[in-house]
């Protein structure tokens, strides 16, 4: 069955994360990824452990799979030819260099684009490429110069990072949105264009309620641990074991909760009956709730408030969160043919569905292959 990108062919200059990510959707989706690699060294990923893997980093293996690998010195005429012949057969093309680094080796959009106007060319960089063109683009240090970090943690701690590489991951999507959207427009217009996506950029983007509320007021949101600052309750709370998480997102929730937990009464208390009531005590709230909940397990009474309507489960790790997307029927895991499994791409198509995972390539491993496909294309 074909896939929705079949017969694109992508050139992946990008390293790291957010760059790879997206092109890895893209292999997903069919598209032919050609992943340009240093000698001898590769992506930075690959170094970056433990864990490892039977070849590599389970780093790399998270944003590199199906994905061809040819190692090109960019610094040797010879190689840089070869890799000018990948740019130039390529329909879309992603890289996260600094910038000037492939204009000087005639890699940029606007010297490329002569010779294949129809390329997409899709740029990942830290803070965009005016003021910022020469800052490092590090996903650690965008939350922290960003805001992200500003609300995540408790109200009375030190600002924290989220546990993933968040906004990495949300700028290799952005970039996904960005490709797709410029070959839809290259169908019309029979032309690609340069597109940018930047760390800071995706991140701001991604604030929602959060960034609202400072462009609201003018005052900047503060941590709040695990509140939501404009719901109640919408949080985590103390069971007799362990934390559960509860989420009422009206009133009629919040009257099933009480109603769960023995006390309708709450829903009709004046501080409790409306959500900004809640959202002004919510120290009384937390109290009352928690005295309840203190009777019996988080696990207990996920049960009991899901069976009633409301949203609530324990709060659990990674190992909770795959077995229950398992139970659920979601599938969440892949075969990639050879070592670990890895995770199922997160959207499901009714007649074109992704399949044929293939295993994170070898350093280099297709390089000759590659070389003999660009040689007989450059024969007249």
């Amino acid at each position: 069955m074909t896939r929705p990108l079949e017969g694109l062919i992508v050139a992946d200059f990008s390293r790291v994360l957010a760059g790879p990510l997206a092109t890895s959707m893209l292999a997903d989706l069919g598209a032919r990824v050609i992943k340009v690699e240093r000698p001898g060294v590769g992506d930075d990923t690959r170094s970056w452990g433990p864990p490892w893997t039977e070849h590599t980093s389970s780093y790399f293996e998270s944003a590199n799979r199906s994905k061809e690998s040819i190692t090109l010195d960019l610094g040797d005429e010879a190689d840089l030819a070869v890799a000018r012949r990948l740019a130039e057969r390529a329909d879309v093309l992603v890289e996260n260099f600094r910038d000037g680094v492939l204009a000087r080796r005639g890699l940029d959009h606007a010297t490329l684009s002569t010779a294949n106007p129809g390329l997409v060319y899709c740029s990942v960089t830290g803070f965009g490429s005016a003021g910022g063109a020469d800052l490092p683009g590090y996903d650690f240090l965008v939350q922290a110069v960003g805001g992200l970090m500003s609300i995540t943690g408790d109200a009375d701690g030190a600002p924290s990072k989220v546990g993933v590489a968040l906004v990495d991951v949300l700028t290799g999507k952005d970039a996904v949105i960005g490709i797709l959207a410029a070959l839809a427009e290259r169908e019309r217009s029979g032309r690609g264009q340069r597109i940018e996506v930047n760390l800071l950029s995706s991140l701001l983007g991604s604030l929602a309620n959060q960034a609202s509320s400072y462009l609201s007021t003018g005052h900047a949101p503060h941590r709040m641990g695990n509140q939501h600052p404009s719901i109640a309750p919408y949080e985590t709370l103390q069971c007799k074991d362990d934390l559960l998480a509860v989420c009422c997102g009206n009133d009629a929730q919040f009257r099933r909760l009480s109603a769960v937990l023995g006390e309708p009464a709450l829903a009709d208390d004046d501080r409790f009956a409306t959500n900004p009531a809640r959202v002004a005590h919510r120290a009384a709230l937390v109290e009352d709730l928690e005295r309840l909940l203190s009777v019996d397990t988080a696990a207990a009474w996920a049960a009991r408030l899901t069976a009633a309507g409301v949203a609530a489960g324990r709060v659990g790790d990674i190992a909770d969160g795959f077995a229950l997307a398992d139970a659920l029927g979601l599938d969440p895991l892949v075969d990639v043919g050879g070592g670990a499994p890895q995770v199922r791409h997160p959207i499901r198509y009714e007649r074109t569905p992704v399949t044929n995972y293939a295993a994170p390539p070898r350093l280099g491993h297709h390089s000759d292959e590659i070389r003999r496909w660009l040689a007989e294309e450059a024969t007249p």
